[in-house]
């Protein structure tokens, strides 16, 4: 049996049929340093809240499902040491230790699906690391999107990977990629990659439309909407080519791999960027949230997506 809870702001929309945008939690645990970590995570909330829309942050704590942290959870989580990340291959193991762990685009959008939430706004999503042609290191998030009907809202990949390979794998997985309001595909810290994008929509009701009429068609899976960082909080590619080249070199000397070579590239380039990419970070995840706020608003209008509060065991 799933035990999920939900917070008090997120079952009362639940109840009311007031929108919802599922926040994932390690950016919170993984992403940022204390207190800045919590700091930026009540900011998102707000933002989707300014939104029109009720933020469930996600996280499991102690063998319990969370959607929507309270004050108090929230504060703990963005203190708490050694928290697992959880892809979808060790959400359910961390649930049956009844272990804490923050989740991973992957995770969310399962916690999202199964507790009725169709919208999830992140930073960038994973998946194909540089050089995957020989370590086979490719996100779990790429399939998820695939298979799980959520909408997720990222500023595009993250630049630190190999983003021709990830929209290749994309398309093979028939994910539809839509950029929002402009036809290149966003480069995360930056605004373009050079790289178009498969789909363009400037209108988020176009957007849940085309998610509403992949359920009618039967069509397995979400959708990912690149939203473009903020022009004026973007860091041009051109300078970060560089930086992330010298960060990708220190992490292949270092040996570091798997789960903690993002963190790692991540944590170099906040270094060489003189904090200049975490300030671009948080603009762009701010900016995700109000899209995916307008985004959640759309969907409650569609009476057939709604979904009554489910039992908190499942």
């Amino acid at each position: 049996m799933i035990e999920m809870t939900f917070s008090a702001e997120v079952a009362q929309a639940r109840a009311s049929g007031t929108p919802v945008v599922a926040l994932e939690s390690t950016i919170i645990t993984h992403g940022m340093p204390w207190p800045r970590n919590v700091e930026t995570a009540r900011a998102v909330e707000q933002a989707v809240r300014s939104g029109g829309a009720v933020p469930a942050t996600i996280a499991v704590i102690d063998g319990c499902l969370c959607v929507g942290l309270s004050p108090a959870q929230l504060n703990a989580l963005g203190q708490a040491k050694d928290v697992a990340k959880l892809s979808r291959a060790d959400l359910a193991v961390c649930l049956a230790r009844r272990g804490t762990g923050a989740t991973t685009v992957a995770a969310t959008m399962i916690a999202a699906h199964l507790a009725g939430i169709h919208v999830f706004a992140t930073g960038g999503i994973g998946g194909v690391h540089r050089g995957a042609e020989a370590s086979f290191d490719i996100s779990a998030d790429l399939h998820e999107l695939a298979q799980t009907p959520v909408t997720v809202v990222a500023a595009g990949a993250k630049a630190i990977l190999d983003v021709p390979k990830t929209l290749e794998v994309l398309e093979t997985l028939g994910v539809p990629v839509i950029a929002f309001g402009q036809d290149e595909f966003p480069a995360f810290w930056s605004r373009r990659s050079g790289l178009p994008a498969p789909l363009r929509m400037d209108d988020p009701a176009e957007i849940v439309a085309a998610q509403a009429l992949r359920r009618a068609l039967r069509l397995p899976g979400g959708q990912l909407v690149a939203n473009p960082i903020p022009a004026e909080a973007e860091i041009a590619a051109s300078e970060l080519a560089p930086l992330i080249e010298k960060a990708l070199a220190e992490a292949q000397v270092r040996g570091i791999a798997a789960k903690q070579v993002t963190p790692f590239l991540l944590q170099r380039i906040y270094e060489l960027t003189d904090g200049r990419s975490l300030d671009a970070n948080i603009a762009l995840v701010l900016n995700n949230a109000r899209l995916a706020a307008q985004l959640a608003t759309h969907f409650a209008n569609l009476p057939d997506f709604h979904q009554p509060p489910q039992d908190r065991r499942l």
